[in-house]
């Protein structure tokens, strides 16, 4: 059965994830053994079977500004860095996510506790990791299991997605993280194949047939819920159709086919209907649903086609912002506003730096008129409504 309502999230109030790092020539470590009643005259009265606020919607009501905003950025931390006590304390950072190769469990761990131990105690981070396999495999050596790719594990069938993932998330919560930035479930243009290079040149999709990669998905989004670990679909509404990597690039990057009937829409509607609990967006532009417009950015993608026709309710998450070349030209402060204005909820910063910018955009824009303080609060519900259901709250 699926559990589409465990981690399919309504809102409670109304990095990079391209990159792949390279193999690690060592061999795969072991296995580790609302409303009130209606009386007779019609009105409403309050009721004692009323139900009862969650604890998501009583902590939005106690956050102050800042830490509202600050729930909505996500850091990317490296492999040996240390997160810098201020984007705890001074903006109130929502999560973390791991980049570049971490092989030892113990500074997974080490990280982890860091992050933690730096948030309010009723306010703890939301911890995420690029787990796909092969090639982009954040975690190694004794902190994780070695994983087959998507192409490898496409070509064996969704048994062995799910077995590939339920190590992953197994793995995952073994080192206190809660999201998986995966499965990738782009379909891959045949007629690109390993020329589509954020996808295909990496091994990072399940196939070239919708109907199969959709199969693929739904196996990887279940086997994560059944750890506990909630799934990231990426990178919506797909990047199987673009010739370069958005991290690296700003050219090469659009894509005149997907549209609103695309079948290859398909893959992203198993995972959601199978329970994925937040979906990433992509920085590729698609002038067949927003012209010049990344998808991040659009309110096409994001409202009509993600939230509208798809019926996503989780957490719509950006692709990188801090470091990725594809918005480099984008301001900063910008780069924050604009996915809320567009419906989306969270952005991820590859670059720690940006942290205080980007909390400070948010901050400035909920305080400059009361539907941008509204959009905002719908977010950190999303944001809250994640954390309670994965234990966190």
């Amino acid at each position: 059965m699926h559990r589409r309502h465990l981690l399919a999230l309504a809102p409670a109030a109304a990095v990079s994830a391209c990159t792949a790092s390279p193999e690690d020539p060592d061999p795969a470590p072991d296995a580790s053994d609302g409303g009130g009643a209606v009386d007779d005259g019609g009105q409403q009265s309050s009721s004692p079977s009323s139900k009862a606020p969650s604890a998501a919607e009583l902590l939005l009501e106690e956050l102050t500004p800042r830490e509202l905003a600050g729930q909505l950025v996500l850091v990317g931390i490296g492999a040996g860095e240390a997160i810098e006590p201020e984007l705890l304390s001074e903006h109130h950072a929502g999560g973390f996510f791991l980049l570049s190769v971490w092989d030892s469990a113990e500074a997974v761990e080490e990280a982890v506790a860091s992050a933690q131990e730096g948030s309010r105690p009723d306010l703890p981070p939301l911890l995420a990791v690029d787990q796909e396999g092969g090639q982009v495999r954040m975690l190694r050596g004794d902190a994780a299991r070695r994983t087959e790719s998507a192409e490898e594990l496409g070509a064996q069938g969704p048994q062995a997605v799910a077995a590939a993932y339920t190590s992953i998330g197994e793995d995952l919560a073994a080192r206190g993280i809660d999201v998986a930035l995966s499965p990738v479930a782009d379909v891959v243009d045949p007629e690109l194949d390993d020329a589509n290079e954020p996808v295909g040149g990496l091994d990072r999709g399940f196939g070239t047939d919708p109907e199969h990669v959709g199969q693929c998905v739904e196996a990887a989004v279940e086997a994560l819920s059944d750890t506990g670990t909630a799934a990231t679909l990426k990178h919506f509404p797909g990047l199987g159709r673009v010739e370069q990597n958005t991290d690296h690039s700003a050219q090469g990057i659009i894509d005149d086919v997907t549209s609103a009937q695309d079948p290859f829409l398909a893959s992203f509607t198993a995972g959601i209907e199978a329970g994925a609990g937040l979906v990433m967006l992509s920085s590729a532009i698609y002038p067949q649903l927003e012209d010049g417009v990344p998808a991040m950015f659009s309110s096409v993608v994001v409202e009509e086609l993600l939230r509208g026709q798809l019926g996503f309710e989780g957490l719509v998450i950006t692709d990188d912002i801090g470091a990725a070349v594809a918005v480099a030209e984008v301001p900063v402060a910008e780069r924050a506003t604009r996915a809320l204005e567009a419906g989306g909820d969270a952005v991820l910063t590859a670059d720690p730096s940006l942290t205080g910018q980007l909390v400070d955009a948010l901050e400035d824009w909920a305080a400059g008129a009361p539907e941008h303080e509204q959009r905002l609060r719908e977010s950190v519900g999303r944001m809250l409504a994640l954390k309670e259901r994965l234990g966190l709250l």
